[in-house]
């Protein structure tokens, strides 16, 4: 084991493409890079910490709680799960957990946005902490989002990670889920496009991709979910390819 991680994961991950990008920008990115990447591989170190990381807007830090958010970290600030360029405008944010992918989002330039999503309430504190200074740029709605709206049980860990709708954690919460389409509706009736749509929802991310009305995903030029799907989502509007965990979808018509 390392890190927590199975034998056969490890081996797995030698022939990931996508790992040795991570390891690439861990070097570039990270000022720490002895001691972050030996916390990523052991999952070991002192928690809560802070950590430091390069981006387009000079050297930010992210506050952490456990090592299953440096995990985050490096997925989204290394890995690029949820690629971006400069020019990013409108950022839709499904899932936000701590703020960690928003400040990825914020980061990449000084004039994003960011409409973010998060249910639970343990994240949501810690998602404000990490965004103090950013409240002009960022629209925090305490809800769920998936395919229906209405009130559902919604599982709850220690980490803040894993939860979601339907998710058997042995604990859950009553929380308030949107409809995709409203969602997305409100959010286009003030904003011309949606650059990218992020979502990380334990789940529910296939269905809910599945449920975006065709007039509506014409206007969103990327789609990252925390999935692998079997099927090609929406395939009259977007390719699709497998970046490691992350399905990413590309507007084609654009």
């Amino acid at each position: 084991m390392l890190g927590n991680r199975t034998l056969p994961q490890v081996v797995r991950a030698l022939f990931g493409r996508h790992h040795y990008v991570a390891l690439n920008n861990m070097w570039r990115l990270y000022p720490k890079f002895s001691e972050y990447l030996w916390r990523y591989l052991t999952a070991k170190g002192q928690y809560p910490c802070n950590v430091s990381v390069r981006t387009p807007a000079g050297l930010i830090q992210l506050d952490l709680y456990n090592p299953h958010d440096f995990l985050t970290v490096n997925e989204i600030f290394c890995r690029l799960d949820y690629q971006s360029d400069k020019n990013l405008n409108v950022v839709v944010d499904i899932g936000s957990n701590i703020g960690i992918s928003a400040r990825y989002f914020l980061s990449r330039n000084a004039f994003s946005k960011c409409y973010l999503f998060e249910p639970n309430p343990a994240n949501i504190n810690k998602l404000m902490k990490q965004l103090d200074g950013f409240e002009k740029r960022y629209i925090l709605s305490d809800a769920a989002v998936a395919d229906r709206a209405g009130s559902f049980e919604f599982g709850i860990e220690e980490s803040g990670r894993y939860g979601g709708i339907g998710v058997e954690t042995g604990s859950s919460i009553l929380v308030t889920c949107l409809d995709i389409n409203s969602v997305l509706g409100d959010i286009l009736k003030k904003e011309s496009r949606i650059n990218i749509l992020k979502i990380d929802t334990e789940g529910v991310e296939i269905a809910t991709v599945k449920a975006i009305a065709p007039d509506i995903a014409k206007k969103i030029d990327r789609i990252y979910i925390e999935a692998q799907p079997s099927e090609a989502l929406q395939p009259d509007i977007f390719s699709q390819i497998q970046y490691g965990s992350v399905c990413q979808l590309v507007n084609r018509i654009i």
